[in-house]
């Protein structure tokens, strides 16, 4: 199989396999036949010493990722470490259907990261980690986030432990060279002065007066005039003077050793809370060969100074999103934190979930610190997608927004108890017109508020992409009212309504309007008020929809299904509209806007 890639590798580079794709596409099975001799050659670890010191170039990036797939971590291990590139990404972008990768995988692939440091044969000096966590619970053997920032972080220490420990030791050989050249030298003067050599004799009875001339012993001693003349410094010397010029001393304790030049800096998205905050820190502050840099930082259950101290230790530059969750922030609390923010000039996205804010109740001071929170907001020039999550700001929308010096394009905020005034604002906002998700789940939708919404979609017409309406109390007669500007919306790909009391007639009426936009791939609709059982109120909330059970008859069931079905068949769309109920497990969206 070895020898089949190595052809391979020489005729068709990574660059001509795609001209040779878009030219010819009926010889596309060069892929898989270098996926297929990549299993092969990956799958006997024996061989390994074989292939591994005369492989092509070309070829690390077809095995590597056939490791991955097919879960060979000593083969991960032996690739990773003599990797002939600068740049390493994994976990950026997975095939489809394609799990994310083991965790055995991972963890050889972080040790063979450290061993490469002291491999001449490694190239590496970029390694991008970003998107290699795995959050879905149901696949198994995979690394989350928060435990993927633990390994990250012991990759850190580790590899500023070792180079501690080969400064030291090549301290200790070159204090050992040193010795031994000095002994030489000595052996070297002292044969010079038997064979009646030229040299400086310092008798004993010549010390006092070379002394009261000025002249100590010690520094006469350090000087050696060897037989053309010339005068250099002994060991001795020399180590001295580095000394008060502020040169590197080898022979140090480890505390204070002097910073290890960056020879591999890791991009990864981080996953921080109180169990790994110290960790973390110990590995930001770590003055070793490895940089950690941070794409997304997530954070739960820490204080807003614990936050503060941590964003102070990010780089600056490549920081893109901030997830703050569970955590008691509070309006004094966002408003130190978000000032903090301002030098993250690449941050983008801005996530706040259950901080426990809740402005129901007027406070003193509450005003300024709002205050203090626009103009924080105001200062983050690349914000792009803010969410906020149960921070129940009625009526406040207005401050928050209009310091925003660019428009978002996506816009989430579920729970936060929205007036028909906020709406208001937003349909009018600069921000209506370049949205591309917006997410208005669970808040209560009237008809005094469906004006301002229609108008806010018929700005948004053409950019809005995800629209998420779960929870809104949109019965049938709402609902009605709505449909036009929905259809008008000719970008939509992902429309969410779940938990609204619609009937089965009012639900029939969405799918026909969702078949008519021709851009949308995915609908989660509610499920009618038929198919529950008997003594749901008239007019349910979504808590009560969410928890009342469903008939156990499944001919409501499967009479609502075959009328949706029959739908999609007669619109056309049965084959690229996906239509759902399932709340909790229903098919990602399609659009991932960063």
């Amino acid at each position: 199989m070895v020898t089949l890639l190595y052809p391979l590798a020489n005729q068709l580079t990574p660059l001509s396999w795609s001209r040779v794709v878009l030219q010819k596409p009926d010889i596309t099975m060069v892929f898989s036949l270098v996926d297929l001799c990549a299993k092969e050659v990956v799958s006997d670890h024996s061989s390994s010493p074989c292939w591994l010191g005369s492989v092509p170039r070309e070829l690390y990036g077809p095995l590597l990722e056939a490791a991955f797939t097919y879960c060979r971590p000593l083969a991960i291990g032996e690739l990773v470490q003599r990797w002939p590139e600068r740049a390493l990404a994994v976990g950026r972008k997975r095939r489809p259907g394609q799990n994310p990768p083991n965790r055995l995988c991972v963890q050889a692939l972080l040790l063979a990261v450290v061993r490469g440091l002291a491999d001449k044969r490694c190239a590496l000096q970029l390694l991008d980690l970003c998107g290699l966590q795995c959050e879905d619970e149901c696949v198994e053997d995979s690394m989350g986030g928060w435990s993927l920032t633990v390994a990250l972080c012991s990759m850190v220490l580790q590899a500023t432990v070792a180079a501690q420990k080969g400064v030291r030791k090549e301290g200790e050989r070159e204090r050992k060279r040193s010795l031994e050249t000095e002994r030489t030298r000595d052996s070297a003067i002292k044969r010079d002065r038997g064979s009646g050599g030229r040299g400086i004799e310092v008798e004993k009875g010549s010390e006092e007066e070379l002394e009261g001339k000025g002249l100590k012993v010690d520094r006469l001693r350090d000087l050696r005039v060897e037989e053309g003349g010339e005068v250099v410094m002994g060991v001795r010397r020399r180590m001295e003077m580095q000394k008060r010029s502020g040169s590197v001393d080898l022979n140090r304790e480890s505390g204070d050793l002097d910073p290890e030049p960056v020879l591999l800096h890791v991009c990864a998205d981080l996953f921080v809370n109180a169990r790994s905050w110290e960790r973390m820190r110990g590995a930001l502050t770590s003055q070793g060969p490895l940089r950690l840099h941070c794409r997304y930082l997530r954070v739960e259950e820490l204080p807003a100074p614990s936050i503060a101290a941590l964003l102070s230790l990010l780089p600056e530059q490549g920081l893109r999103g901030l997830d703050i969750r569970y955590s008691s922030l509070a309006v004094s609390g966002l408003a130190l934190l978000l000032p903090l923010l301002a030098p993250f000039s690449h941050l983008r996205a801005l996530k706040l979930h259950y901080c426990n804010l809740d402005l129901h109740r007027a406070l003193p001071g509450q005003e300024g610190a709002l205050k203090d929170m626009s103009q924080g907001l105001g200062g983050l020039k690349g914000l792009r997608h803010l969410s906020l999550t149960a921070l129940r700001l009625p009526g406040h929308l207005r401050l928050l927004l209009s310091s925003l010096s660019q428009p978002l394009e996506v816009l989430e905020l579920p729970y936060l108890s929205l007036t028909p005034a906020d709406l208001s604002y937003l349909s009018c906002s600069p921000h209506a017109s370049s949205l591309q998700r917006l997410d208005l789940s669970e808040n209560r939708l009237d008809e005094s508020s469906l004006p301002s919404l229609r108008r806010l979609l018929s700005q948004a017409t053409l950019s809005l992409a995800q629209l998420s309406l779960c929870g809104c109390g949109l019965s049938d007669g709402l609902l009605a009212t709505l449909l036009p500007s929905l259809s008008c919306c000719r970008a939509l790909q992902s429309l969410r309504l779940a938990l609204n009391p619609l009937s089965l007639t009012g639900l029939l009426s969405l799918v026909r309007t969702a078949a008519g936009i021709p851009s949308l791939r995915l609908l989660l609709y509610p499920n009618p008020l038929e198919e529950y059982e008997a003594g749901l109120p008239p007019m349910p909330s979504s808590a009560q929809l969410l928890d009342w059970p469903l008939a156990e008859e499944g001919e409501i069931r499967e009479a609502v299904l075959f009328q949706l079905e029959e739908l999609l068949r007669q619109s056309g769309r049965s084959s690229d509209l996906f239509l759902t109920s399932d709340l909790l497990n229903f098919t990602k969206d399609l659009l991932e806007v960063e």
